[in-house]
């Protein structure tokens, strides 16, 4: 009987556990796009305008590297030879790292192992967001007929995809990271 008890008991924790998450995932994202979207913050603080510019800038500098130029910039606008890129929120990679890095404070992990994934997670999610961009650019540059599909239908959900794979990667680690006297035992 107390097998049953405690089977039930454990059940209701897990369910806890699940909402809890939910309810503080969905907390902190709200807290995060108020953070910035804001105008009074964006005045102090524009995180998104200094993600953006610095995103910019990393793009130009890349697509330099491959040769695509003339290419110019300012502010979030990436001007290339035959098309002008304006790469604000939802294109820029912070969705993305909003969507991992509330998912990561809203595990429960030690503080270590969420800055261990926090820094990871976001090398990850950057660097691939920037060959997202040069792509995106280089398919304006030289595939035009072929950009508005790459950008609408695909290059939006794979940051999203990516997000959510960086984080899976995150569990794996942590799983890897408990001691063994922690795993459930029957």
């Amino acid at each position: 009987m107390t097998e049953k008890n405690n089977s039930t008991t454990e059940k209701k924790s897990e369910s806890l556990s699940i909402i809890r998450f939910v309810v503080t995932y969905v907390v902190l994202m709200g807290l995060f796009f108020l953070l910035i979207g804001l105008e009074p913050v964006k005045q102090i603080l524009d995180i998104n305008g200094g993600y953006s510019n610095t995103i910019v800038i990393l793009t130009a500098k890349i697509l330099g590297i491959f040769g695509i130029e003339p290419i110019t910039y300012q502010g979030t606008l990436l001007n290339l030879p035959s098309i002008s890129l304006d790469v604000e929120f939802g294109c820029n990679g912070l969705e993305a790292v909003m969507i991992y890095t509330v998912a990561i404070l809203t595990f429960p992990a030690t503080w270590k192992n969420k800055l261990i994934g926090f820094v990871g997670g976001f090398l990850v999610i950057q660097i691939l967001n920037l060959i997202r961009i040069v792509g995106l650019a280089y398919a304006g540059v030289y595939h035009r007929d072929l950009f508005d599909l790459i950008h609408i239908y695909v290059a939006q959900g794979v940051m999203i995809a990516v997000a959510l794979g960086t984080f899976v990667l995150y569990l794996s680690y942590l799983s890897h990271e408990q001691p063994k006297h922690h795993q459930a035992t029957t």
